[in-house]
């Protein structure tokens, strides 16, 4: 067997009815391409292993749980990535699908590697703590709109599925968890530069209990802040809001 180190945010899923619900999501639309992160103990793996015609491959830090991996399930030899996720370059040249019961230690940061290559990733089933999934799907307004909700939001479309219950779990977390799944938008808001867009999300959201005129003052010239909408605060202005105010911004930033 194998053993489960807390230092890897590992909790391995154990309920089978969980497991056929995140993949009755995933093949909700069709996909040639697979990759998995964090496969751990194989709960969901050996399900995706049985899709047929499908090109798979799984990423997982923990050189136990890959001898483990693969003695069990030999159909893997050749298709784990035996590396952390945030390292790997891209696994496909073509688009693919994402699936997984991410580590919650790493869960924003795997979210971030999603837009570094969001023209290939064409949709993200993903279990996160409830709490950062709430955030990714909030909507403009709420209390946990934040960062990581403007910056997903911006390039997928985001769906809350289902909460899952510690107990599904081996050790059970502290914590509820949740699923969602990311498709990508069909439009894409249109905005200066990627980067403008970044730093202003990131800039409003640091002091999200400011005005915006107080936020981001140092990335405007000062006869555009006088415009109303920067009387308002970070969480009330939508994904297009931010999209569209990165062409005032100054010409300097970053």
């Amino acid at each position: 067997m194998y053993t489960l180190k807390k230092s890897l945010g590992q909790h391995f899923l154990r309920d089978e009815n969980i497991c056929r619900k995140i993949i009755d999501a995933l093949q909700e639309q069709p996909f040639d391409r697979l990759l998995e992160v964090g496969p751990g103990g194989g709960a969901l793996t050996k399900y995706l292993l049985e899709l047929p015609g499908i090109d798979f491959r799984a990423v997982e830090l923990d050189a136990e749980k890959v001898q483990f991996l693969e003695a069990t399930y030999p159909a893997l030899k050749g298709k784990l990535i035996h590396r952390s996720f945030l390292d790997i370059d891209c696994p496909f040249e073509q688009a693919f699908t994402l699936v997984g019961n991410f580590p919650y230690n790493i869960s924003t940061q795997i979210l971030f590697k999603v837009l570094e290559w969001e023209h290939q990733v064409e949709r993200v089933i993903g279990m996160f703590q409830k709490e950062v999934a709430q955030r990714v799907a909030a909507a403009p307004g709420s209390k946990v709109y934040g960062v990581i909700s403007v910056l997903v939001q911006a390039w997928y479309e985001v769906q809350y599925l289902f909460d899952v219950p510690p107990g599904c779990f081996n050790p059970p977390p502290k914590v509820m968890s949740g699923v969602i799944a990311l498709v990508p938008r069909k439009v894409v808001p249109v905005m200066r530069s990627r980067r403008d867009f970044f730093l202003l999300v990131k800039t409003a959201f640091n002091q999200r209990r400011k005005t915006l005129r107080n936020a981001v003052k140092s990335l405007f010239p000062p006869e555009v802040l006088t415009d109303e909408i920067f009387q308002q605060r970070a969480e009330q202005l939508s994904v297009a809001d931010f999209a569209a105010l990165t062409f005032k911004m100054n010409g300097k930033n970053g």
